[in-house]
This record gives C-alpha cells, sequence and structure tokens, in this order.
C-alpha cells in the first residue's frame, strides 16, 4: 500500500488535483556572433580564451563560473572574455555546443 492509497483511505471525499508540471529553468544567453575560442601562453603557462559574448555581462560570468566548476580549474573573468587556465579548447567547444552556442576556434 502505498502513500496515495493510505491518504485515499484516511480522506475518501478528497478529490486530488493535477500535479502542474514546471517548464525546466532555461539558461538563455543571446548571442549572435560566435563566441571565440583563442588559446596563449603567457608567462610560460597555458590558458584559453573566450571572447566575442555579446549578451548581458551576468549571464557572462554564470558561464563563466560553469565552466571553471566543470572542469575543475581555475580561471577569470575580465574586461568581457572569460580566462580558463590551461589548455582545454576542445572540452570548453564540447561544453559550448551542448548548451547551444556557435563557438569558433581561433589559431591553431
Amino acid at each position: 500500500m502505498d502513500l496515495k492509497d493510505q491518504l485515499k483511505n484516511l480522506f475518501p471525499e478528497h478529490v486530488p488535483e493535477k500535479e502542474v508540471e514546471k517548464p525546466a529553468k532555461s539558461e538563455v544567453w543571446l548571442q549572435e556572433e560566435p563566441i571565440l575560442c583563442k588559446y596563449e601562453k603567457r608567462k610560460g603557462k597555458p590558458i584559453t580564451i573566450l571572447d566575442g559574448y555579446n549578451g548581458a555581462e551576468s549571464d557572462f560570468k554564470k558561464l563563466a563560473k560553469t565552466l571553471k566548476t566543470t572542469l575543475g580549474v581555475g580561471g577569470s573573468f575580465k574586461q568581457g572574455t572569460i580566462i580558463i587556465q590551461g589548455d582545454y579548447r576542445d572540452k570548453i567547444m564540447a561544453i559550448l555546443k551542448e548548451k547551444g552556442f556557435k563557438v569558433k576556434r581561433v589559431g591553431g
């Protein structure tokens, strides 16, 4: 006997309401041009730079945090660019395409 049967026994005249499905929270970022994914070395250490986003800055900061936590690496958000420590171009491009972004690899 599951919970619904027990409730029917306790409250026989009660008619349960239909459950309303809540729409999934969508993370929508507006973008027209592809995001540019660059690779550079600064002070001998590799970094990946994402540039060319034309949506809200707060959304781009959320994207930076999502990428850093997904990859488990450090990075920063400065002057409209995301800087990720290490060469993660392929993984970052796969994550961004999964989210619906257009991504363009620049250099190499």
